[in-house]
């Protein structure tokens, strides 16, 4: 899969849209996309942050926030799946600045939307070193 322009998305994101958003599709996405959203979430909020990678990061929200985006979200399990890659290629690229409090906060949140195993599935994401992996 090729990966859109999504720093074309940054001026779309919003703190009120990315948490409507998470809102409504919580549940259909699944643990680990929420995951990855809630990891450049606060990411984003930390103040160890470089300015880059926050401006890439603002592009992977507001993609995922945005209603156009290269396949809808409204088309059953692919309309997220772009979302998916896209937040997971910009995990790859902060990983070096996702602190231990930010996946702390993220796991927090994480469980009061999803069960025990639905939680499992999401770690997952992190198994090995996110710097190891291929995008």
């Amino acid at each position: 899969m090729e990966l859109p322009d999504f720093l074309k998305y940054k001026d779309k994101y919003s703190n009120e849209g990315f948490t409507d958003k998470i809102s409504r599709i919580a549940k259909r996405s699944g643990a680990k996309l929420v995951y990855a959203a809630l990891i450049l979430y606060y990411t984003l909020q930390s103040d160890k942050v470089s300015v880059k990678d926050k401006a890439i990061i603002l592009g992977a929200l507001g993609y995922l926030i945005s209603p156009l985006d290269v396949v809808p979200d409204a088309i059953p399990i692919a309309g997220l799946g772009d979302d998916l890659a896209v937040l997971m290629y910009v995990i790859h690229k902060v990983w070096s600045e996702v602190s231990d409090d930010v996946k702390a906060k993220a796991r927090g949140k994480l469980a009061k939307w999803f069960d025990e195993d639905e939680q499992r599935a999401a770690d997952a994401l992190f198994e090995n070193n996110v710097e190891d992996e291929p995008v």
